[in-house]
């Protein structure tokens, strides 16, 4: 399946909760699951289907991967790898997808979205260690520091979405963040509390078991 090039508040509505796909709208009256807190279609108001295992697994899975952006093939791998960790395999799908580069620039306050913060990535402004990494998906680990190439800095526009995205997301207290200097450091691994987003991971286990 190619890349959704769809409206994104449908997504959320698909899901049923709020995705944070669209920045800052999406805590304004203007969001489309606040607008329309129903299914999109036609029918979403009117008809109500009976949700087998395998549906409710499917939307677990949908979910999680609509609200870190991440596709099919690489959630398989995400998956696979969480599964041959020590532990509970569905805390370390969903520590692993918490440790993405696009994912912790997004709640550093460093960006709008975790969209925007993957475009940000690739366009090579984010530092990892102070050397340049353009790959969204790289997996962080403790002590490693995120900034902003200096040059970025400089650029009006970039200093102006700083300033705007301050205090957009609540920071997780595994991360520790300087916004005067622009600099984030991973200071713990995170942990299932610190998923921000309400989800039944065993059932994305159960269907990938099957």
């Amino acid at each position: 399946m190619g890349k959704y090039i769809g409206p994104l508040c449908r997504l959320c509505r698909a899901e049923g909760t709020k995705l944070f796909l669209k920045g800052k709208r999406c805590l304004t009256d203007k969001c489309g699951l606040e607008r329309r807190n129903y299914p999109p279609g036609n029918r979403g108001k009117k008809v109500t289907f009976k949700k087998s295992n395998y549906k409710v697994q499917l939307r677990e899975k949908q979910k999680v991967k609509r609200f870190y952006g991440v596709g099919e093939q690489q959630f398989r791998v995400v998956f696979g790898k969480a599964s041959q960790k020590k532990g509970i395999t569905g805390e370390n799908l969903l520590q692993s997808l918490e440790l993405r580069l696009d994912n912790v620039v997004y709640r550093m306050n460093f960006a709008y979205s975790r969209t925007h913060a993957r475009q940000l990535i690739r366009h090579g402004h984010i530092l990892v260690n102070k050397e340049k990494v353009s790959i969204p998906s790289y997996i962080l680990r403790v002590e490693d520091e995120i900034s902003f190439k200096e040059k970025s800095i400089q650029n009006q526009n970039i200093n102006a979405m700083l300033e705007d995205v301050k205090g957009l997301v609540e920071i997780p207290e595994w991360l520790i963040v300087d916004h005067e200097k622009h600099l984030g450091k991973v200071n713990s691994i995170p942990t299932r509390n610190d998923v921000s987003i309400p989800v039944e991971e065993h059932q994305i286990v159960e269907l990938y078991s099957k």
